[in-house]
């Protein structure tokens, strides 16, 4: 069974309370979803943090453009895990809205989960 990975933090992320923290580290653990499919996950939420911080987001408004942004990648991520005969769902909806829920919270918001991630399909 694979587990997480140290080395897939995020040094590269100035928040210090995301540069330590294995996205989807659930998903990693569970044998169900593709190792590479989940690092591509990993990658979508690591690069919404460096969005986060280059663009500094000032209101709710504009952190949801930002994610919404990253759950539109993450839809057509699900494409690709059900190519593999896999699927985006609930262990993976769980572990993925937990995680965009933690860099909101991260980023000094105070944002709803299911506005944080509204135009999913999973």
């Amino acid at each position: 069974m694979p587990t997480a990975n140290p080395a897939l933090a995020n040094p590269a992320l100035a928040n210090t309370h995301l540069a330590g923290h294995v996205f989807l580290s659930e998903m990693l653990q569970d044998d169900y979803f593709p190792p590479h499919l989940v690092e591509r996950g990993q990658a979508i939420l690591a690069e919404l943090c460096l969005s986060i911080e280059h663009d500094r987001p000032t209101d709710l408004a504009a952190l949801y453009a930002l994610t919404h942004a990253a759950t539109e990648r993450f839809n057509a991520l699900g494409e690709a895990f059900d190519a593999a005969g896999s699927e985006i769902e609930t262990v993976a909806r769980e572990s993925i809205g937990a995680d965009f829920a933690r860099i909101a919270v991260a980023y000094g918001f105070e944002a709803d989960i299911e506005e944080l991630i509204a135009p999913r399909e999973w």
